[in-house]
Protein backbone atom coordinates (compact mmCIF):
# COMPACT_ATOMS: atom_id res chain seq x y z
CA UNK A 1 0.00 0.00 0.00
CA UNK A 2 1.33 3.27 -1.06
CA UNK A 3 -1.14 5.35 0.47
CA UNK A 4 -0.51 4.41 3.95
CA UNK A 5 -0.90 7.32 6.72
CA UNK A 6 0.54 4.88 9.77
CA UNK A 7 1.95 1.88 9.77
CA UNK A 8 1.98 0.49 13.82
CA UNK A 9 4.65 -1.68 14.84
CA UNK A 10 4.03 -3.34 18.21
CA UNK A 11 1.93 -5.56 20.07
CA UNK A 12 -1.51 -7.17 19.09
CA UNK A 13 -3.40 -9.91 21.67
CA UNK A 14 -6.39 -11.30 22.13
CA UNK A 15 -7.91 -10.25 25.37
CA UNK A 16 -9.97 -12.71 27.47
CA UNK A 17 -12.31 -10.05 29.17
CA UNK A 18 -13.73 -11.23 32.65
CA UNK A 19 -16.10 -8.47 34.55
CA UNK A 20 -16.88 -9.08 37.81
CA UNK A 21 -17.40 -7.32 41.61
CA UNK A 22 -14.75 -9.66 42.88
CA UNK A 23 -11.57 -11.39 42.16
CA UNK A 24 -11.39 -15.31 42.80
CA UNK A 25 -9.65 -17.49 45.25
CA UNK A 26 -8.43 -20.57 46.15
CA UNK A 27 -11.02 -21.06 48.56
CA UNK A 28 -13.76 -19.43 47.09
CA UNK A 29 -15.07 -18.99 43.25
CA UNK A 30 -17.17 -16.20 42.29
CA UNK A 31 -19.62 -15.05 39.54
CA UNK A 32 -18.58 -13.05 35.95
CA UNK A 33 -21.32 -10.20 35.44
CA UNK A 34 -20.28 -10.39 31.67
CA UNK A 35 -17.55 -12.13 29.24
CA UNK A 36 -15.94 -11.32 26.32
CA UNK A 37 -13.25 -11.78 23.48
CA UNK A 38 -11.57 -8.70 22.19
CA UNK A 39 -8.31 -7.62 20.53
CA UNK A 40 -5.79 -6.05 22.68
CA UNK A 41 -2.28 -4.31 22.47
CA UNK A 42 -0.55 -0.75 22.54
CA UNK A 43 -0.38 -0.61 18.94
CA UNK A 44 -3.04 -2.62 17.88
CA UNK A 45 -5.66 -1.09 19.42
CA UNK A 46 -4.25 2.52 18.77
CA UNK A 47 -4.41 1.20 14.80
CA UNK A 48 -7.74 -0.23 15.13
CA UNK A 49 -8.78 3.25 16.36
CA UNK A 50 -6.98 5.03 13.20
CA UNK A 51 -8.35 2.72 11.35
CA UNK A 52 -12.05 3.46 12.77
CA UNK A 53 -11.77 7.17 12.60
CA UNK A 54 -10.72 7.43 8.45
CA UNK A 55 -6.75 6.45 8.45
CA UNK A 56 -5.20 4.54 5.97
CA UNK A 57 -3.35 2.02 8.22
CA UNK A 58 -0.96 -0.53 8.24
CA UNK A 59 0.15 -3.15 11.25
CA UNK A 60 3.59 -4.93 11.66
CA UNK A 61 3.73 -7.45 14.69
CA UNK A 62 3.48 -11.06 14.89
CA UNK A 63 0.70 -13.62 15.48
CA UNK A 64 0.78 -17.06 15.56
CA UNK A 65 -1.20 -19.86 13.46
CA UNK A 66 -4.28 -20.67 15.35
CA UNK A 67 -7.96 -19.67 15.88
CA UNK A 68 -6.59 -17.30 18.89
CA UNK A 69 -4.72 -15.55 15.86
CA UNK A 70 -7.40 -15.54 14.07
CA UNK A 71 -9.47 -13.65 16.90
CA UNK A 72 -7.32 -11.44 18.19
CA UNK A 73 -6.97 -9.62 13.96
CA UNK A 74 -10.18 -10.05 13.51
CA UNK A 75 -11.04 -6.21 14.26
CA UNK A 76 -7.97 -5.17 13.08
CA UNK A 77 -9.45 -7.16 9.58
CA UNK A 78 -12.98 -5.83 10.31
CA UNK A 79 -11.36 -2.20 10.08
CA UNK A 80 -9.45 -2.91 7.08
CA UNK A 81 -5.94 -2.45 8.21
CA UNK A 82 -3.30 -3.69 5.45
CA UNK A 83 -1.91 -6.83 7.11
CA UNK A 84 0.47 -7.65 4.76
CA UNK A 85 3.73 -7.40 6.74
CA UNK A 86 2.19 -8.82 9.26
CA UNK A 87 5.25 -11.96 10.33
CA UNK A 88 2.75 -15.35 10.83
CA UNK A 89 5.34 -18.24 13.13
CA UNK A 90 4.06 -21.20 12.92
CA UNK A 91 3.45 -22.02 16.74
CA UNK A 92 0.22 -21.24 18.99
CA UNK A 93 -0.78 -17.44 19.40
CA UNK A 94 1.05 -16.62 22.75
CA UNK A 95 0.37 -12.26 23.13
CA UNK A 96 -2.65 -13.72 25.33
CA UNK A 97 -4.22 -11.27 27.91
CA UNK A 98 -6.36 -12.07 30.68
CA UNK A 99 -8.42 -8.83 31.72
CA UNK A 100 -10.69 -8.90 34.92
CA UNK A 101 -12.23 -5.81 34.79
CA UNK A 102 -13.77 -4.42 38.22
CA UNK A 103 -17.87 -4.13 37.87
CA UNK A 104 -18.29 -1.19 39.13
CA UNK A 105 -15.23 0.71 38.95
CA UNK A 106 -13.82 -0.40 35.01
CA UNK A 107 -10.58 -0.60 36.81
CA UNK A 108 -8.80 -3.97 35.90
CA UNK A 109 -5.91 -6.51 36.28
CA UNK A 110 -3.81 -8.27 33.60
CA UNK A 111 -2.64 -11.77 33.61
CA UNK A 112 -0.64 -12.39 30.46
CA UNK A 113 1.10 -15.77 29.06
CA UNK A 114 4.83 -15.42 29.96
CA UNK A 115 6.01 -16.34 26.68
CA UNK A 116 4.74 -13.22 24.93
CA UNK A 117 8.44 -12.46 24.41
CA UNK A 118 9.72 -15.31 22.71
CA UNK A 119 8.69 -14.29 19.37
CA UNK A 120 9.87 -10.82 18.73
CA UNK A 121 10.02 -9.07 15.16
CA UNK A 122 13.63 -9.37 13.57
CA UNK A 123 15.08 -6.28 12.00
CA UNK A 124 15.06 -8.55 8.83
CA UNK A 125 11.99 -9.31 9.24
CA UNK A 126 11.34 -5.87 8.19
CA UNK A 127 10.22 -3.69 5.45
CA UNK A 128 12.15 -0.57 5.20
CA UNK A 129 9.83 1.14 2.12
CA UNK A 130 6.92 -0.19 3.76
CA UNK A 131 7.62 1.88 6.76
CA UNK A 132 8.99 4.71 5.41
CA UNK A 133 6.31 5.21 3.45
CA UNK A 134 3.98 6.32 6.01
CA UNK A 135 3.64 10.02 7.13
CA UNK A 136 3.67 8.34 10.91
CA UNK A 137 5.00 5.38 12.78
CA UNK A 138 3.32 4.33 16.19
CA UNK A 139 5.29 2.18 18.25
CA UNK A 140 4.90 0.74 21.74
CA UNK A 141 8.66 -0.55 22.08
CA UNK A 142 7.83 -4.28 21.84
CA UNK A 143 9.81 -6.06 19.58
CA UNK A 144 12.77 -3.74 20.84
CA UNK A 145 15.25 -4.32 18.22
CA UNK A 146 12.73 -3.85 15.38
CA UNK A 147 11.12 -0.95 16.87
CA UNK A 148 14.74 0.81 17.27
CA UNK A 149 15.58 0.04 13.64
CA UNK A 150 12.07 1.28 12.29
CA UNK A 151 11.84 4.91 14.59
CA UNK A 152 15.84 5.05 13.16
CA UNK A 153 14.47 4.55 9.17
CA UNK A 154 11.65 7.20 10.06
CA UNK A 155 13.86 9.73 11.43
CA UNK A 156 16.58 9.41 8.31
CA UNK A 157 13.38 9.74 5.84
CA UNK A 158 12.19 13.06 7.61
CA UNK A 159 8.88 11.29 8.83
CA UNK A 160 7.07 11.43 12.01
CA UNK A 161 7.38 8.94 15.31
CA UNK A 162 5.08 8.37 17.70
CA UNK A 163 5.62 5.87 21.03
CA UNK A 164 3.13 4.72 23.88
CA UNK A 165 5.60 5.26 26.77
CA UNK A 166 3.99 2.85 29.36
CA UNK A 167 2.97 4.12 33.04
CA UNK A 168 5.34 3.89 35.57
CA UNK A 169 6.26 4.87 39.07
CA UNK A 170 10.01 3.03 38.80
CA UNK A 171 12.57 3.45 35.97
CA UNK A 172 12.46 3.51 32.73
CA UNK A 173 13.18 0.32 30.69
CA UNK A 174 16.41 0.35 28.62
CA UNK A 175 14.48 0.07 25.13
CA UNK A 176 12.12 2.71 25.66
CA UNK A 177 15.23 5.27 26.90
CA UNK A 178 16.74 4.15 23.94
CA UNK A 179 13.92 5.20 21.52
CA UNK A 180 13.48 8.52 22.99
CA UNK A 181 15.93 10.19 20.76
CA UNK A 182 14.06 9.20 17.68
CA UNK A 183 10.79 9.88 18.83
CA UNK A 184 8.70 12.90 17.44
CA UNK A 185 5.34 12.70 19.69
CA UNK A 186 5.91 11.01 23.05
CA UNK A 187 2.32 10.40 24.68
CA UNK A 188 3.14 8.35 27.74
CA UNK A 189 0.85 7.11 30.68
CA UNK A 190 1.36 8.48 34.51
CA UNK A 191 4.91 8.78 35.85
CA UNK A 192 7.25 8.28 32.42
CA UNK A 193 8.33 12.07 32.25
CA UNK A 194 9.07 12.45 35.62
CA UNK A 195 10.80 8.95 35.68
CA UNK A 196 12.87 9.32 32.59
CA UNK A 197 14.18 13.04 34.03
CA UNK A 198 14.09 12.52 37.33
CA UNK A 199 12.09 15.24 37.70
CA UNK A 200 8.79 15.33 40.00
CA UNK A 201 6.88 18.25 38.51
CA UNK A 202 4.78 16.98 35.77
CA UNK A 203 5.05 20.41 33.85
CA UNK A 204 8.90 20.36 33.85
CA UNK A 205 9.68 17.18 33.47
CA UNK A 206 7.76 17.47 30.15
CA UNK A 207 9.74 20.70 29.11
CA UNK A 208 12.94 18.30 30.01
CA UNK A 209 11.70 15.73 27.82
CA UNK A 210 11.66 18.19 24.84
CA UNK A 211 15.27 17.90 24.98
CA UNK A 212 15.77 14.22 24.90
CA UNK A 213 14.19 14.56 21.47
CA UNK A 214 10.49 14.81 21.06
CA UNK A 215 8.81 17.78 20.11
CA UNK A 216 5.59 17.29 21.66
CA UNK A 217 5.20 15.47 25.22
CA UNK A 218 1.61 14.25 26.08
CA UNK A 219 1.05 12.44 30.18
CA UNK A 220 -2.29 10.93 30.37
CA UNK A 221 -4.02 10.81 33.96
CA UNK A 222 -7.05 8.61 33.28
CA UNK A 223 -9.68 9.94 34.80
CA UNK A 224 -7.79 13.02 35.58
CA UNK A 225 -6.98 13.64 31.79
CA UNK A 226 -3.71 14.89 30.02
CA UNK A 227 -0.74 17.91 30.08
CA UNK A 228 0.40 18.83 27.16
CA UNK A 229 4.04 20.07 26.82
CA UNK A 230 5.67 21.53 23.82
CA UNK A 231 8.43 24.79 23.37
CA UNK A 232 5.14 27.08 22.47
CA UNK A 233 2.84 26.07 25.01
CA UNK A 234 1.93 23.92 27.76
CA UNK A 235 -2.04 22.60 29.15
CA UNK A 236 -4.15 20.76 30.60
CA UNK A 237 -7.01 18.64 29.24
CA UNK A 238 -9.74 17.70 31.57
CA UNK A 239 -11.47 13.76 30.97
CA UNK A 240 -15.00 13.41 29.46
CA UNK A 241 -17.49 12.06 32.21
CA UNK A 242 -19.19 8.87 30.94
CA UNK A 243 -20.54 5.82 32.31
CA UNK A 244 -17.40 3.81 32.50
CA UNK A 245 -17.84 -0.02 31.99
CA UNK A 246 -14.77 -0.52 31.13
CA UNK A 247 -10.86 1.22 30.86
CA UNK A 248 -8.86 -1.27 29.13
CA UNK A 249 -7.61 0.29 26.06
CA UNK A 250 -8.29 3.49 26.85
CA UNK A 251 -5.03 4.89 26.38
CA UNK A 252 -4.50 2.86 23.25
CA UNK A 253 -7.34 4.45 22.00
CA UNK A 254 -6.28 8.26 22.46
CA UNK A 255 -3.16 7.47 21.19
CA UNK A 256 -4.37 6.31 17.69
CA UNK A 257 -7.13 9.31 17.95
CA UNK A 258 -4.09 11.45 18.54
CA UNK A 259 -2.51 10.35 15.26
CA UNK A 260 -5.99 11.11 13.64
CA UNK A 261 -5.99 14.86 15.26
CA UNK A 262 -2.29 15.14 13.49
CA UNK A 263 -3.34 13.91 10.26
CA UNK A 264 -6.44 16.16 10.01
CA UNK A 265 -3.79 19.15 11.12
CA UNK A 266 -5.51 20.36 14.07
CA UNK A 267 -3.92 22.65 16.79
CA UNK A 268 -2.96 20.30 19.78
CA UNK A 269 -5.78 21.86 21.88
CA UNK A 270 -8.32 20.10 19.91
CA UNK A 271 -6.34 17.36 18.59
CA UNK A 272 -6.18 16.32 22.61
CA UNK A 273 -10.23 16.92 23.36
CA UNK A 274 -11.00 14.77 20.26
CA UNK A 275 -8.87 11.76 21.42
CA UNK A 276 -10.13 12.41 24.90
CA UNK A 277 -13.46 12.09 23.72
CA UNK A 278 -12.69 8.79 21.83
CA UNK A 279 -11.24 7.34 24.82
CA UNK A 280 -14.10 8.17 27.14
CA UNK A 281 -16.79 6.92 24.32
CA UNK A 282 -14.69 3.48 24.43
CA UNK A 283 -15.05 3.09 28.00
CA UNK A 284 -18.71 2.56 27.71
CA UNK A 285 -18.15 -0.78 26.59
CA UNK A 286 -16.55 -4.04 27.63
CA UNK A 287 -12.91 -4.39 25.87
CA UNK A 288 -10.15 -2.25 24.29
CA UNK A 289 -11.83 -2.23 20.88
CA UNK A 290 -15.36 -2.89 20.87
CA UNK A 291 -16.31 0.74 22.00
CA UNK A 292 -14.14 2.36 19.58
CA UNK A 293 -16.35 4.64 17.78
CA UNK A 294 -16.41 6.44 14.19
CA UNK A 295 -15.46 9.91 13.26
CA UNK A 296 -19.31 11.24 12.89
CA UNK A 297 -19.78 9.67 16.35
CA UNK A 298 -17.07 11.55 17.90
CA UNK A 299 -17.81 14.82 16.40
CA UNK A 300 -21.55 14.47 18.04
CA UNK A 301 -20.36 13.45 21.08
CA UNK A 302 -18.42 16.88 21.38
CA UNK A 303 -20.92 19.24 19.68
CA UNK A 304 -23.44 17.40 22.72
CA UNK A 305 -21.19 19.26 25.38
CA UNK A 306 -20.53 22.40 23.12
CA UNK A 307 -17.55 21.62 21.45
CA UNK A 308 -16.90 22.00 17.75
CA UNK A 309 -14.03 20.52 15.83
CA UNK A 310 -15.56 21.06 12.15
Amino acid sequence: MSDLQVVGLGLATLDVLLRLKEMPTWEHGTWLSSFAFDGGGPVGTAMVAAARLGAKVGFVGTAGHDEAAELKLRSMVEAGIDLSRLVTRSEPEDQIVFVFVHAETGERVFAGMGSQRQSMLRVEELDRDYITSADYLHLDGFHPEAALQAAQWMHQAGQTVVLDAIKTNGPVPPHLRALIEYVDVLICGSGFAPSLTGISDIWEAGRATLDLGPRIVVQTEGKQGSCTVTAEERFHTPAFDVHVIDTTGAGDVFHGAYIVGLLRGWDLESIALFASAVSAIKCTKLGGRAGIPRYDDVLAFLRERGIELE
